[in-house]
Protein backbone atom coordinates (compact mmCIF):
# COMPACT_ATOMS: atom_id res chain seq x y z
CA UNK A 1 0.00 0.00 0.00
CA UNK A 2 2.63 2.22 0.53
CA UNK A 3 3.47 2.81 -3.30
CA UNK A 4 -0.45 4.17 -3.57
CA UNK A 5 0.31 6.58 -0.45
CA UNK A 6 3.19 8.16 -2.21
CA UNK A 7 1.62 8.04 -5.70
CA UNK A 8 -1.44 9.82 -4.15
CA UNK A 9 0.85 12.45 -2.20
CA UNK A 10 2.75 13.25 -5.33
CA UNK A 11 -0.47 13.74 -7.27
CA UNK A 12 -2.16 16.33 -4.61
CA UNK A 13 1.36 17.90 -3.92
CA UNK A 14 1.43 18.24 -8.30
CA UNK A 15 -1.69 20.08 -8.15
CA UNK A 16 -1.34 22.38 -5.56
CA UNK A 17 2.07 23.98 -7.28
CA UNK A 18 1.42 27.34 -8.46
CA UNK A 19 4.53 28.95 -10.98
CA UNK A 20 4.28 30.87 -14.17
CA UNK A 21 7.04 28.11 -15.89
CA UNK A 22 5.74 28.26 -19.58
CA UNK A 23 5.38 24.89 -21.70
CA UNK A 24 6.28 26.26 -25.22
CA UNK A 25 9.21 26.36 -26.89
CA UNK A 26 11.07 24.01 -24.36
CA UNK A 27 12.93 22.09 -27.09
CA UNK A 28 14.18 18.50 -25.87
CA UNK A 29 13.20 17.01 -22.41
CA UNK A 30 13.77 13.74 -20.41
CA UNK A 31 11.03 12.12 -18.34
CA UNK A 32 10.28 9.11 -16.25
CA UNK A 33 6.71 7.73 -15.30
CA UNK A 34 5.28 5.49 -13.11
CA UNK A 35 1.93 4.15 -14.28
CA UNK A 36 -0.50 1.94 -12.00
CA UNK A 37 -2.16 -0.08 -14.44
CA UNK A 38 -5.82 -1.72 -14.32
CA UNK A 39 -5.59 -4.72 -16.21
CA UNK A 40 -9.16 -5.30 -18.65
CA UNK A 41 -9.27 -9.10 -20.02
CA UNK A 42 -11.50 -12.23 -19.47
CA UNK A 43 -10.93 -12.49 -15.60
CA UNK A 44 -12.69 -10.08 -13.22
CA UNK A 45 -11.38 -6.67 -13.11
CA UNK A 46 -10.87 -3.83 -11.23
CA UNK A 47 -14.15 -1.84 -10.87
CA UNK A 48 -15.86 -3.01 -13.72
CA UNK A 49 -17.75 -5.84 -13.09
CA UNK A 50 -19.91 -7.19 -9.83
CA UNK A 51 -17.04 -9.93 -9.01
CA UNK A 52 -14.46 -7.72 -9.44
CA UNK A 53 -11.69 -7.54 -6.78
CA UNK A 54 -8.34 -5.75 -6.59
CA UNK A 55 -4.99 -6.34 -4.37
CA UNK A 56 -1.81 -5.06 -4.08
CA UNK A 57 0.05 -7.89 -3.55
CA UNK A 58 3.50 -8.96 -4.99
CA UNK A 59 2.20 -11.10 -7.57
CA UNK A 60 -1.33 -8.96 -8.45
CA UNK A 61 -0.45 -5.53 -8.99
CA UNK A 62 -0.21 -4.17 -12.40
CA UNK A 63 2.42 -1.41 -13.02
CA UNK A 64 4.57 0.49 -15.61
CA UNK A 65 7.90 2.57 -15.06
CA UNK A 66 8.48 4.14 -18.30
CA UNK A 67 11.29 6.38 -19.24
CA UNK A 68 10.81 8.90 -22.57
CA UNK A 69 12.58 11.50 -24.28
CA UNK A 70 10.36 14.34 -25.59
CA UNK A 71 10.87 16.50 -29.05
CA UNK A 72 8.56 19.69 -29.72
CA UNK A 73 7.44 19.52 -33.14
CA UNK A 74 5.47 22.87 -32.72
CA UNK A 75 4.39 24.55 -30.02
CA UNK A 76 1.32 22.47 -29.91
CA UNK A 77 2.64 19.00 -30.64
CA UNK A 78 4.78 16.91 -29.25
CA UNK A 79 6.89 13.29 -30.36
CA UNK A 80 7.82 11.11 -27.03
CA UNK A 81 9.46 8.18 -27.80
CA UNK A 82 8.89 5.99 -24.44
CA UNK A 83 10.45 2.53 -23.46
CA UNK A 84 9.69 1.01 -20.29
CA UNK A 85 9.43 -2.32 -17.86
CA UNK A 86 6.50 -3.32 -15.69
CA UNK A 87 3.95 -5.60 -14.63
CA UNK A 88 0.46 -6.85 -15.96
CA UNK A 89 -1.08 -9.23 -13.25
CA UNK A 90 -4.23 -10.03 -11.74
CA UNK A 91 -6.67 -12.75 -10.23
CA UNK A 92 -8.20 -15.59 -12.05
CA UNK A 93 -11.88 -16.82 -11.86
CA UNK A 94 -12.96 -16.47 -8.43
CA UNK A 95 -9.57 -15.37 -7.18
CA UNK A 96 -8.20 -18.07 -6.77
CA UNK A 97 -5.18 -18.58 -9.37
CA UNK A 98 -3.48 -15.37 -11.15
CA UNK A 99 -1.51 -14.51 -13.74
CA UNK A 100 1.76 -12.42 -14.29
CA UNK A 101 3.39 -11.09 -17.21
CA UNK A 102 6.36 -9.54 -17.73
CA UNK A 103 5.93 -6.25 -20.38
CA UNK A 104 8.36 -4.19 -22.17
CA UNK A 105 6.82 -1.75 -24.16
CA UNK A 106 8.35 0.54 -27.25
CA UNK A 107 6.61 2.95 -28.57
CA UNK A 108 5.74 6.34 -30.21
CA UNK A 109 3.42 8.64 -28.39
CA UNK A 110 2.21 12.10 -29.89
CA UNK A 111 1.10 14.39 -27.26
CA UNK A 112 -1.33 17.69 -27.97
CA UNK A 113 -1.35 20.42 -25.97
CA UNK A 114 -3.79 22.89 -27.65
CA UNK A 115 -3.94 25.90 -25.12
CA UNK A 116 -0.71 28.42 -24.04
CA UNK A 117 -1.09 28.70 -20.11
CA UNK A 118 1.40 29.75 -17.30
CA UNK A 119 1.74 27.32 -14.59
CA UNK A 120 0.01 23.65 -16.39
CA UNK A 121 -0.16 22.51 -19.48
CA UNK A 122 -3.30 20.19 -20.56
CA UNK A 123 -3.20 17.75 -22.77
CA UNK A 124 -4.41 14.83 -24.92
CA UNK A 125 -1.87 12.22 -25.75
CA UNK A 126 -2.34 8.60 -28.29
CA UNK A 127 0.67 6.38 -29.94
CA UNK A 128 1.21 3.10 -30.67
CA UNK A 129 4.22 0.74 -30.71
CA UNK A 130 5.28 -2.90 -29.92
CA UNK A 131 5.08 -4.73 -26.85
CA UNK A 132 7.10 -7.88 -25.53
CA UNK A 133 5.29 -9.95 -22.64
CA UNK A 134 6.56 -13.21 -20.64
CA UNK A 135 3.93 -15.07 -18.88
CA UNK A 136 5.51 -15.30 -14.88
CA UNK A 137 4.25 -18.19 -12.43
CA UNK A 138 2.57 -20.25 -15.21
CA UNK A 139 1.80 -22.89 -12.52
CA UNK A 140 -0.58 -20.66 -10.53
CA UNK A 141 -2.71 -20.59 -13.43
CA UNK A 142 -5.84 -22.42 -11.96
CA UNK A 143 -7.94 -22.31 -15.10
CA UNK A 144 -5.93 -23.25 -18.48
CA UNK A 145 -6.97 -21.45 -21.71
CA UNK A 146 -9.48 -22.94 -23.99
CA UNK A 147 -7.61 -21.87 -26.62
CA UNK A 148 -3.87 -21.97 -27.06
CA UNK A 149 -1.74 -19.09 -26.13
CA UNK A 150 1.72 -17.77 -26.17
CA UNK A 151 3.64 -17.81 -23.27
CA UNK A 152 6.10 -15.32 -24.31
CA UNK A 153 5.69 -13.00 -27.62
CA UNK A 154 5.19 -9.43 -29.45
CA UNK A 155 2.42 -7.18 -29.38
CA UNK A 156 1.10 -4.00 -30.81
CA UNK A 157 0.25 -1.36 -27.77
CA UNK A 158 -1.96 1.62 -28.57
CA UNK A 159 -2.15 4.03 -25.71
CA UNK A 160 -4.52 6.84 -25.93
CA UNK A 161 -5.42 9.16 -22.35
CA UNK A 162 -4.99 12.72 -21.01
CA UNK A 163 -3.02 14.50 -19.00
CA UNK A 164 -1.62 17.69 -17.16
CA UNK A 165 1.36 18.84 -16.43
CA UNK A 166 2.21 20.43 -13.48
CA UNK A 167 5.31 23.07 -13.08
CA UNK A 168 8.17 22.42 -10.04
CA UNK A 169 10.35 25.28 -11.51
CA UNK A 170 11.53 26.42 -15.31
CA UNK A 171 13.11 23.32 -15.64
CA UNK A 172 11.23 20.52 -13.86
CA UNK A 173 7.55 18.85 -14.31
CA UNK A 174 5.70 16.78 -12.57
CA UNK A 175 3.33 15.47 -15.17
CA UNK A 176 -0.10 13.68 -14.09
CA UNK A 177 -2.27 11.91 -16.69
CA UNK A 178 -5.29 8.85 -16.73
CA UNK A 179 -5.69 6.66 -20.05
CA UNK A 180 -5.35 3.28 -20.95
CA UNK A 181 -3.80 0.96 -23.55
CA UNK A 182 -4.95 -1.81 -25.80
CA UNK A 183 -2.60 -4.48 -27.16
CA UNK A 184 -3.01 -6.35 -30.53
CA UNK A 185 -2.97 -9.95 -28.86
CA UNK A 186 -4.89 -12.32 -26.57
CA UNK A 187 -2.22 -13.83 -24.62
CA UNK A 188 -0.85 -11.07 -22.02
CA UNK A 189 -3.04 -12.82 -18.92
CA UNK A 190 -1.81 -16.55 -20.44
CA UNK A 191 -5.54 -16.55 -21.04
CA UNK A 192 -7.71 -16.87 -24.06
CA UNK A 193 -11.30 -18.04 -24.36
CA UNK A 194 -11.88 -17.47 -28.01
CA UNK A 195 -14.50 -14.57 -28.18
CA UNK A 196 -11.82 -12.20 -29.27
CA UNK A 197 -11.23 -10.21 -26.35
CA UNK A 198 -8.24 -8.07 -26.29
CA UNK A 199 -5.63 -7.88 -23.15
CA UNK A 200 -6.00 -4.12 -22.10
CA UNK A 201 -5.45 -2.01 -19.41
CA UNK A 202 -6.34 1.77 -17.69
CA UNK A 203 -3.69 3.74 -16.03
CA UNK A 204 -3.32 6.58 -13.99
CA UNK A 205 0.39 7.67 -14.43
CA UNK A 206 2.80 10.12 -12.13
CA UNK A 207 6.53 11.76 -13.86
CA UNK A 208 8.65 13.80 -13.43
CA UNK A 209 10.06 15.77 -16.30
CA UNK A 210 13.29 17.60 -17.24
CA UNK A 211 13.25 20.12 -19.89
CA UNK A 212 16.18 20.84 -22.14
CA UNK A 213 15.60 24.38 -21.52
CA UNK A 214 14.49 26.57 -18.54
CA UNK A 215 13.20 30.70 -18.44
CA UNK A 216 17.17 31.41 -18.76
CA UNK A 217 18.18 29.47 -21.09
CA UNK A 218 19.65 31.37 -24.32
CA UNK A 219 19.82 29.12 -27.27
CA UNK A 220 20.25 31.31 -29.84
CA UNK A 221 22.70 33.25 -27.66
CA UNK A 222 21.13 36.82 -28.05
CA UNK A 223 21.24 37.72 -23.97
CA UNK A 224 17.72 37.35 -23.67
CA UNK A 225 16.20 34.14 -21.61
CA UNK A 226 13.47 32.14 -23.23
CA UNK A 227 10.67 33.39 -21.39
CA UNK A 228 11.74 36.95 -21.69
CA UNK A 229 11.41 36.16 -25.43
CA UNK A 230 8.26 34.70 -25.19
CA UNK A 231 6.66 38.12 -22.95
CA UNK A 232 8.65 40.32 -25.69
CA UNK A 233 7.20 37.88 -28.34
CA UNK A 234 10.76 37.26 -30.41
CA UNK A 235 12.17 34.32 -31.37
CA UNK A 236 14.17 32.24 -28.92
CA UNK A 237 16.01 30.70 -31.80
CA UNK A 238 16.49 33.48 -33.67
CA UNK A 239 19.15 36.35 -32.35
CA UNK A 240 18.12 38.95 -34.24
CA UNK A 241 14.51 39.02 -34.62
CA UNK A 242 13.17 41.44 -36.68
CA UNK A 243 16.45 41.08 -38.75
CA UNK A 244 18.15 45.27 -38.41
CA UNK A 245 21.53 43.51 -37.35
CA UNK A 246 21.41 43.65 -33.93
CA UNK A 247 20.48 41.00 -31.39
CA UNK A 248 17.15 41.22 -29.35
CA UNK A 249 19.52 41.83 -26.43
CA UNK A 250 21.27 44.88 -27.42
CA UNK A 251 17.77 46.38 -28.68
CA UNK A 252 16.26 45.61 -25.35
CA UNK A 253 19.05 46.09 -22.72
CA UNK A 254 21.43 48.22 -24.42
CA UNK A 255 19.48 50.47 -26.94
CA UNK A 256 16.32 49.78 -26.07
CA UNK A 257 14.83 49.92 -29.28
CA UNK A 258 12.27 47.40 -30.34
CA UNK A 259 13.19 43.80 -31.16
CA UNK A 260 9.96 43.60 -33.54
CA UNK A 261 10.70 46.45 -35.50
CA UNK A 262 13.61 46.87 -37.84
CA UNK A 263 12.96 50.80 -37.72
CA UNK A 264 12.05 51.61 -34.16
CA UNK A 265 11.64 55.06 -34.63
CA UNK A 266 10.55 55.05 -38.37
CA UNK A 267 12.82 57.34 -39.57
CA UNK A 268 13.83 55.34 -42.83
CA UNK A 269 17.28 53.93 -40.73
CA UNK A 270 17.37 50.74 -39.58
CA UNK A 271 18.44 50.60 -35.92
CA UNK A 272 21.42 49.29 -36.50
CA UNK A 273 22.17 51.66 -39.12
CA UNK A 274 21.19 54.45 -36.66
CA UNK A 275 23.62 52.88 -34.24
CA UNK A 276 26.46 51.79 -35.76
CA UNK A 277 27.01 53.71 -39.05
CA UNK A 278 25.48 57.17 -38.33
CA UNK A 279 25.23 57.50 -34.73
CA UNK A 280 22.08 58.47 -34.57
CA UNK A 281 19.47 58.06 -31.84
CA UNK A 282 17.75 54.97 -33.10
CA UNK A 283 14.34 56.30 -30.72
CA UNK A 284 14.39 59.72 -31.98
CA UNK A 285 13.36 60.37 -35.64
CA UNK A 286 14.98 63.49 -35.68
CA UNK A 287 18.45 63.54 -34.05
CA UNK A 288 19.53 66.82 -34.38
CA UNK A 289 16.33 68.28 -34.60
CA UNK A 290 16.60 70.43 -37.28
CA UNK A 291 13.08 69.64 -38.65
CA UNK A 292 14.41 66.52 -40.97
CA UNK A 293 14.29 63.36 -40.15
CA UNK A 294 17.29 60.87 -40.07
CA UNK A 295 16.28 58.81 -42.99
CA UNK A 296 15.40 61.64 -45.31
CA UNK A 297 18.81 64.03 -44.32
CA UNK A 298 20.90 60.59 -44.93
CA UNK A 299 18.87 59.50 -48.01
CA UNK A 300 17.39 61.79 -49.76
CA UNK A 301 19.00 65.15 -49.02
CA UNK A 302 22.67 63.62 -48.06
CA UNK A 303 23.03 66.02 -44.88
CA UNK A 304 24.68 65.37 -41.62
CA UNK A 305 21.38 63.82 -39.35
CA UNK A 306 24.09 64.95 -36.12
CA UNK A 307 24.53 68.54 -37.56
CA UNK A 308 21.39 71.23 -37.76
CA UNK A 309 23.22 73.28 -40.08
CA UNK A 310 25.23 71.08 -42.35
CA UNK A 311 26.76 73.37 -44.30
CA UNK A 312 26.93 76.13 -41.68
CA UNK A 313 25.24 78.69 -43.51
CA UNK A 314 23.31 80.38 -40.76
CA UNK A 315 20.01 77.83 -41.41
CA UNK A 316 18.95 74.80 -40.38
CA UNK A 317 18.72 72.16 -42.77
CA UNK A 318 15.10 71.84 -41.95
CA UNK A 319 14.37 75.26 -43.06
CA UNK A 320 16.58 75.20 -46.17
CA UNK A 321 14.52 72.19 -47.52
CA UNK A 322 11.39 72.89 -46.63
CA UNK A 323 10.59 76.95 -45.95
CA UNK A 324 13.57 78.55 -48.23
CA UNK A 325 14.11 75.59 -51.13
CA UNK A 326 17.82 76.70 -50.85
CA UNK A 327 20.20 73.22 -50.69
CA UNK A 328 21.44 72.19 -47.27
CA UNK A 329 24.54 71.26 -48.74
CA UNK A 330 25.93 74.62 -50.25
CA UNK A 331 25.91 77.42 -48.13
CA UNK A 332 25.58 79.68 -51.07
CA UNK A 333 22.76 78.42 -53.05
CA UNK A 334 22.63 81.18 -55.33
CA UNK A 335 26.43 81.71 -55.81
CA UNK A 336 25.87 85.77 -55.44
CA UNK A 337 28.94 85.57 -52.69
CA UNK A 338 26.35 85.88 -49.62
CA UNK A 339 25.79 82.48 -47.90
CA UNK A 340 22.28 81.95 -47.63
CA UNK A 341 21.98 82.27 -44.00
CA UNK A 342 22.49 86.46 -44.55
CA UNK A 343 21.04 86.56 -47.39
CA UNK A 344 17.66 85.48 -45.06
CA UNK A 345 18.91 86.72 -41.87
CA UNK A 346 20.58 89.57 -42.29
CA UNK A 347 19.81 91.10 -45.62
CA UNK A 348 16.36 89.41 -46.25
CA UNK A 349 17.63 88.88 -50.12
CA UNK A 350 16.24 86.28 -52.12
CA UNK A 351 19.28 83.06 -51.82
CA UNK A 352 17.89 81.74 -54.63
CA UNK A 353 18.32 84.50 -56.87
CA UNK A 354 21.98 86.49 -57.59
CA UNK A 355 20.14 89.88 -57.88
CA UNK A 356 17.36 90.10 -56.05
CA UNK A 357 16.18 93.62 -57.21
CA UNK A 358 16.80 92.66 -60.38
CA UNK A 359 19.21 95.90 -61.44
CA UNK A 360 21.68 94.21 -63.10
CA UNK A 361 24.01 93.93 -59.69
CA UNK A 362 25.01 90.46 -57.80
CA UNK A 363 23.51 90.97 -54.27
CA UNK A 364 27.14 90.47 -52.52
CA UNK A 365 28.30 93.43 -55.15
CA UNK A 366 25.58 95.59 -54.03
CA UNK A 367 26.30 94.83 -50.36
CA UNK A 368 29.99 94.44 -50.17
CA UNK A 369 31.16 96.85 -52.98
CA UNK A 370 28.85 99.54 -54.11
CA UNK A 371 27.01 99.75 -50.46
CA UNK A 372 23.16 100.17 -52.43
CA UNK A 373 20.38 98.38 -51.28
CA UNK A 374 19.80 95.24 -52.54
CA UNK A 375 16.14 95.25 -52.44
CA UNK A 376 15.33 98.21 -54.17
CA UNK A 377 16.71 98.55 -58.56
CA UNK A 378 17.77 102.60 -57.72
CA UNK A 379 19.02 102.99 -54.10
CA UNK A 380 19.32 106.89 -54.87
CA UNK A 381 16.27 107.18 -56.62
CA UNK A 382 17.17 109.01 -59.33
CA UNK A 383 15.16 107.04 -61.70
CA UNK A 384 18.13 105.29 -62.77
CA UNK A 385 18.82 101.44 -61.56
CA UNK A 386 22.08 100.84 -59.87
CA UNK A 387 23.09 98.45 -62.40
CA UNK A 388 23.18 101.27 -64.98
CA UNK A 389 24.70 103.78 -62.97
CA UNK A 390 27.72 101.57 -61.86
CA UNK A 391 28.14 100.40 -65.80
CA UNK A 392 28.18 104.02 -67.15
CA UNK A 393 30.38 105.36 -64.31
CA UNK A 394 27.64 107.46 -62.29
CA UNK A 395 27.16 106.81 -58.62
CA UNK A 396 24.33 104.77 -57.65
CA UNK A 397 24.06 106.62 -54.20
CA UNK A 398 23.79 110.12 -55.77
CA UNK A 399 20.71 111.13 -57.34
CA UNK A 400 22.03 114.23 -58.78
CA UNK A 401 24.23 112.05 -61.40
CA UNK A 402 21.54 109.99 -62.68
CA UNK A 403 20.33 112.67 -65.35
CA UNK A 404 21.95 115.72 -67.29
CA UNK A 405 19.12 118.14 -66.87
CA UNK A 406 18.46 119.87 -70.11
CA UNK A 407 18.76 124.15 -70.12
CA UNK A 408 21.16 123.46 -66.69
CA UNK A 409 24.73 124.91 -67.21
CA UNK A 410 27.46 123.17 -65.49
CA UNK A 411 30.46 125.23 -64.94
CA UNK A 412 33.62 123.06 -65.77
CA UNK A 413 36.08 124.49 -63.10
CA UNK A 414 39.48 123.76 -63.43
CA UNK A 415 39.44 124.70 -67.06
CA UNK A 416 42.39 127.01 -67.89
CA UNK A 417 44.02 128.97 -70.89
CA UNK A 418 47.04 130.61 -71.89
CA UNK A 419 46.68 134.32 -71.21
CA UNK A 420 45.06 136.09 -73.93
CA UNK A 421 44.97 132.67 -75.89
CA UNK A 422 42.60 129.45 -76.99
CA UNK A 423 44.84 127.17 -75.48
CA UNK A 424 44.43 124.76 -73.09
CA UNK A 425 46.60 124.30 -69.92
CA UNK A 426 47.46 120.69 -69.00
CA UNK A 427 45.90 121.80 -65.56
CA UNK A 428 42.64 121.06 -67.18
CA UNK A 429 42.54 117.87 -67.92
CA UNK A 430 40.65 116.12 -65.31
CA UNK A 431 38.28 118.73 -65.75
CA UNK A 432 37.93 117.75 -69.29
CA UNK A 433 37.79 113.98 -68.20
CA UNK A 434 35.04 114.72 -66.59
CA UNK A 435 33.05 115.98 -69.20
CA UNK A 436 34.00 113.19 -71.09
CA UNK A 437 32.80 110.63 -68.69
CA UNK A 438 29.17 112.65 -68.94
CA UNK A 439 28.78 112.70 -72.55
CA UNK A 440 29.90 108.82 -72.42
CA UNK A 441 27.64 108.05 -70.23
CA UNK A 442 24.47 109.44 -71.42
CA UNK A 443 25.22 108.91 -75.33
CA UNK A 444 21.58 110.42 -76.45
CA UNK A 445 22.15 113.92 -75.15
CA UNK A 446 23.50 116.79 -77.61
CA UNK A 447 25.50 119.72 -75.36
CA UNK A 448 26.14 123.17 -75.78
CA UNK A 449 30.13 124.53 -74.29
CA UNK A 450 29.96 127.75 -73.54
CA UNK A 451 33.01 130.45 -73.40
CA UNK A 452 32.77 133.41 -71.23
CA UNK A 453 35.81 136.47 -70.66
CA UNK A 454 36.18 138.76 -68.26
CA UNK A 455 35.73 142.74 -69.20
CA UNK A 456 39.28 143.29 -69.86
CA UNK A 457 39.65 144.33 -73.20
CA UNK A 458 37.23 145.57 -76.02
CA UNK A 459 33.67 143.58 -76.38
CA UNK A 460 34.31 142.31 -80.20
CA UNK A 461 37.93 140.67 -79.00
CA UNK A 462 36.29 138.89 -75.74
CA UNK A 463 33.70 137.61 -78.08
CA UNK A 464 36.42 136.07 -80.56
CA UNK A 465 38.40 134.68 -77.57
CA UNK A 466 35.08 133.19 -75.55
CA UNK A 467 34.22 131.30 -78.78
CA UNK A 468 38.00 130.15 -79.42
CA UNK A 469 38.09 128.92 -75.94
CA UNK A 470 34.72 127.31 -76.69
CA UNK A 471 35.52 125.50 -79.82
CA UNK A 472 39.22 124.33 -78.27
CA UNK A 473 37.03 122.46 -75.60
CA UNK A 474 34.74 121.17 -78.46
CA UNK A 475 37.88 120.04 -80.47
CA UNK A 476 39.25 118.15 -77.28
CA UNK A 477 36.05 116.07 -76.49
CA UNK A 478 36.09 115.18 -80.77
CA UNK A 479 39.40 113.76 -80.17
CA UNK A 480 38.31 111.83 -77.43
CA UNK A 481 35.58 109.92 -79.90
CA UNK A 482 32.58 112.22 -78.96
CA UNK A 483 30.33 112.61 -82.16
CA UNK A 484 31.30 116.22 -83.34
CA UNK A 485 27.65 116.93 -84.06
CA UNK A 486 26.74 116.24 -80.58
CA UNK A 487 28.60 119.42 -79.21
CA UNK A 488 28.01 123.18 -80.31
CA UNK A 489 30.50 125.72 -79.15
CA UNK A 490 29.54 128.99 -78.42
CA UNK A 491 31.15 132.02 -77.57
CA UNK A 492 29.65 134.63 -75.54
CA UNK A 493 31.95 136.99 -74.64
CA UNK A 494 31.95 139.00 -71.68
CA UNK A 495 28.13 138.63 -71.07
CA UNK A 496 26.03 136.99 -68.00
CA UNK A 497 28.49 137.42 -65.36
CA UNK A 498 28.52 135.31 -62.70
CA UNK A 499 30.73 137.84 -60.39
CA UNK A 500 31.24 141.54 -60.18
CA UNK A 501 34.70 142.37 -62.46
CA UNK A 502 35.70 144.87 -60.23
CA UNK A 503 37.94 142.30 -58.30
CA UNK A 504 40.54 139.95 -59.67
CA UNK A 505 38.62 136.98 -58.24
CA UNK A 506 35.76 138.13 -59.28
CA UNK A 507 37.09 138.54 -62.85
CA UNK A 508 38.66 135.02 -62.72
CA UNK A 509 35.11 133.69 -62.12
CA UNK A 510 33.67 134.81 -65.53
CA UNK A 511 35.95 133.67 -67.64
CA UNK A 512 34.60 130.20 -67.59
CA UNK A 513 33.52 127.54 -69.54
CA UNK A 514 30.15 125.93 -68.79
CA UNK A 515 28.60 122.67 -69.96
CA UNK A 516 24.60 122.90 -70.70
CA UNK A 517 22.59 120.38 -71.87
CA UNK A 518 20.50 121.30 -74.98
CA UNK A 519 18.85 117.61 -75.63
Amino acid sequence: MKQIYVFLILIIFGLSITTNAQFKEWGTKFGARYNLLLPQNEFPNVGFGGNDKFSFDNYTTSYLLEGFVGFELTRFLELDINAGYGSYAGFQFDYEGYYKSEIIPVGLRFRIAPFDLAGWNPYLYLGGGIMHYSNKYPEQNLYPSPVDVKTDGWTGSFPLGIGAEFAFSDMVVLDFSVGGAWSSGFDLNNYDDGNNIVDAHYNVSLGLTISGESCSSDKDMDGLGKCEEEKLGTSPRNPDTDGDGLTDGEEVMVYKTSPLLKDTDLDGLSDFDEVKKYKTDPLKADTDGDGLNDGEEVNKYKTDPLNQDTDNDGLKDGDEVIKYKTDPTNPDTDGDGLNDGEEVITFSTNPLSKDSDGDGLSDYDEVMTYKTNPLVKDTDGGSVDDGTEVNRGTNPLDAEDDVVKVGVPIILEGITFATGKADITPESENTLRKALKTLTTYPDISVEIAGYTDNVGSESSNQKLSQNRANSVRDWLVRQGIDPGRIVAVGYGESNPIAPNDTPEGKQKNRRIEFKRIK
